[in-house]
């Protein structure tokens, strides 16, 4: 699992080459299967990362441990021929999010166990995210306190590393966007000021140091900053290059890094390419991938009922409701408004918390009894057009026969190839 790719991304941009590299920020196997599949076929790279909320040594909300996760990809990566050497994992927000209900020392500690279980798995891109208040804490504190954290994180991380491994490379940064999307209206969003970048590179150097962590510290190769692009519910801001022209010169002065770029979800391809340009190499991608294959799935319940397999009230879609609301622990306070409201936030809203859904059995046992009833037959390109019209042109383009598993697996791919393209892989 070679940390070279991420280590050259600073030269690269130095050197002025467009080139970046796509973290998929998924847990979902027909997400994680398509990537693996594009990266078979272009040769490129795989970046996938887990967050501390899907997986941590208490399973997160997938039942996974880092260990698992890794054989989980692993296994998906040997069923479609990818190239293991090829292939990058990352755990995404490392920090005590999960656990900010409890006092700081409590967490932290959390915290530390859960990193060094990443690190023991051989994940070697590492987001260190202590930027979270916790119990009796305000919600953001001082860079100080997140650095100090951060250096114990890694401390933790470097002393559970496997013999002959790679060495991870490390993330920093203060202004962290929140998992999986903005929590609020987004009329106010700041992009990053040149000397809080500065700043924080500066008070994580010094807090790695007073932890001897100077070889560490050599491997933090970005620092997650905000460039001026988020998704609500409904709501997108697109990368607009002129507010982040100050930002993206501070890379000038700090040749070691790159800056990785969040809640890049939904952006067009020429914002995403103008990121990379800019020298937000990393571009993280998440909720968009798992919203597509929502989409690919709500069209094949509407196939299926339209060829008479399944029956109105058989469809997933229906099956997800019930779910949502007999178990509303992962939406309930994300959304908000009137019934109407919510129902339509619980199925299509960009922040995409039905995402959280999918392991659980139910789900499973509605997409299967899906794929049962439209099994291996081909789809008929009318109702590809009228169901999923996004995937119709490349579903012809093919020029063969298409079932239910490709166009799901299409609709990842064309995601991820926007995203490829944009990196400058494809």
């Amino acid at each position: 699992m070679s940390t070279a790719i991420l280590l050259d991304l600073p030269r690269q941009h130095r050197a002025g080459k467009h080139v970046g590299i796509v973290s998929i920020c998924s847990a979902h196997p027909l997400v994680i299967e398509s990537a693996l599949i594009a990266g078979r076929d272009n040769q490129h790279a795989v970046l996938i990362e887990a967050t501390c909320n899907q997986v941590n040594q208490d399973g997160g909300y997938t039942g996974m441990t880092p260990l698992d996760f890794r054989q989980f990809v692993e296994g998906i990566a040997a069923k479609v021929g990818f190239d293991p050497g090829k292939l990058i994992l990352g755990g995404d927000h490392l920090g005590p999010n999960p656990w900010k209900h409890l006092p700081a020392d409590e967490a932290m500690e959390k915290s530390r166990v859960m990193i060094a279980a990443f690190a023991a798995a051989g994940f070697t891109k590492l987001h260190l995210d202590t930027s979270m208040g916790c119990r009796g804490e305000p919600v953001a504190l001082p860079d100080e306190t997140t650095a100090e954290r951060a250096a114990s994180l890694a401390q933790a991380a470097e002393g559970a590393l496997p013999a002959g491994g790679d060495k991870p490379v490390y993330i920093i940064g203060t202004e962290v966007p929140v998992p999986g999307g903005a929590l609020e209206a987004l009329d106010h969003l700041q992009v990053t000021t040149p000397r809080a970048a500065l700043d924080t590179i500066e008070v994580h150097r010094k807090a790695f140091a007073a932890h001897s962590l100077e070889d560490a510290f050599a491997r933090v190769v970005g620092i997650v900053v905000q460039p001026g692009v988020e998704f609500g519910n409904e709501d997108l801001v697109v990368y607009d290059p002129a507010k982040a022209q100050a930002l993206s010169a501070v890379l000038r002065q700090v040749p070691q890094f790159v800056f990785e770029a969040h809640s890049t979800d939904y952006q067009p391809e020429t914002a995403l390419a103008g990121l990379v340009a800019d020298g937000f190499s990393i571009l993280k991608v998440g909720p968009a991938l798992t919203f597509v294959l929502r989409e690919a799935i709500y069209g094949l319940d509407q196939i299926a009922v339209a060829l008479d397999l399944l029956a109105p009230n058989e469809t997933v879609a229906l099956a997800m409701e019930e779910l949502m609301l007999r178990e509303p622990q992962h939406w309930q306070k994300y959304y908000h408004g009137d019934d109407a409201a919510l129902r339509v936030q619980r199925h299509f809203s960009y922040s995409d918390r039905i995402r959280y859904y999918w392991p659980h059995p139910d789900a499973i046992a509605a997409v299967d009894r899906l794929m049962t009833a439209l099994g291996e037959r081909e789809i008929p390109m009318p109702l590809i057009s009228q169901f999923l019209g996004t995937l119709h042109a490349a579903a012809a383009a093919k020029g063969q026969k298409i079932d239910a598993r490709s166009l799901l697996l299409l609709a990842v791919r064309q995601q991820t190839d926007l995203y490829s393209r944009a990196a400058g892989v494809l």
